[in-house]
């Protein structure tokens, strides 16, 4: 640490000297990227940014842009540990939890959001946020948070069930019915995935018995954008089983006693796309 504190010194005495020298703006470009550098050594990101940049206006570098950029990754990386607290964090989700209570679900947002950057592993908190992004009708923002609070922790039913009301608010009725099952599939008794079922199941055939034309039409398109639809209405098997549907219903039945077959068929009728009598 000395070695460096004297490197920073010289570095520093030599742009002071370089100024009064008019010595080459170069030279002292070179001068403070190498008090950076001692800077990122003794593990002072702060200084040794401000050093980089310091150079960049006596004269621009390539090199020490690279090496600007990296440092400033550095930084955000280091700070986003050092602010982690498993503490704080369940202080901030408890104000959290307060403000939702109160229905005050913007600064609810706000103290869940500070405890996910203190706590970002905790799945739990992703899924309160994602309550409480709903609640502003951030539906996006709650889905991308109980994405990734199911990447932490794939069997934690509660996330499976809110993903299912998500995407249920978002009209991906397929997606819900899908997000339900999961979440039954992990635990057979639980009532929020039993009831989302029923409920979006009703929402499907209650549209497929009032939806006006335009809104299949709209439904339907709504499904088309979806990747898996694509990918269902490309699968020759199922192309097959649809035109049995039409031609040759015993044959169209035998397949639907594939599981996997099954599953496809219902989630083309879940978004909208196969509607049926």
């Amino acid at each position: 640490s000395k070695k460096y504190d004297e490197c920073i010194e010289s570095c520093l005495a030599a742009v002071e000297v370089g100024k009064s020298n008019y010595a080459p703006f170069e030279d002292r470009a070179k001068a403070y990227t190498r008090c950076a550098k001692a800077y990122q050594k003794k593990g002072d990101l702060a200084n040794a940014i401000e050093m980089c940049k310091s150079a960049q206006l006596e004269s621009f570098d390539k090199a020490t842009q690279r090496l600007l950029k990296t440092m400033e990754l550095e930084k955000r990386q280091k700070d986003s540990l050092d602010y982690q607290d498993d503490e704080k964090a369940e202080e901030a989700k408890q104000i959290g939890n307060t403000h939702f209570r109160n229905k005050e679900y913007v600064k609810a947002v706000g103290a869940y959001e500070d405890a996910v950057k203190r706590a970002p592993k905790t799945a739990a908190i992703r899924n309160n946020l994602a309550a409480a992004l709903c609640k502003i009708m951030d539906f996006n923002g709650a889905k991308r948070e109980i994405e990734v609070a199911l990447d932490l922790d794939p069997k934690y039913v509660k996330a499976w069930t809110r993903k299912g009301d998500i995407e249920m608010l978002m009209k991906e009725n397929h997606k819900a019915l899908e997000s339900y099952k999961k979440g039954l599939g992990i635990d057979p008794t639980n009532a929020a995935c039993k009831e989302g079922i029923k409920k979006v199941t009703a929402m499907i055939n209650y549209g497929q018995a009032n939806m006006t034309e335009e809104e299949r039409k709209e439904r339907a398109a709504h499904g088309m954008a979806d990747p898996e639809i694509q990918s269902i209405l490309q699968d020759p098997i199922i192309n097959q089983v649809l035109r049995d549907f039409n031609e040759n219903q015993s044959a169209a039945n035998q397949a639907m006693r594939d599981p996997i077959v099954r599953a496809k068929i219902e989630k083309l009728i879940a978004s909208g796309i196969l509607q049926t009598a």
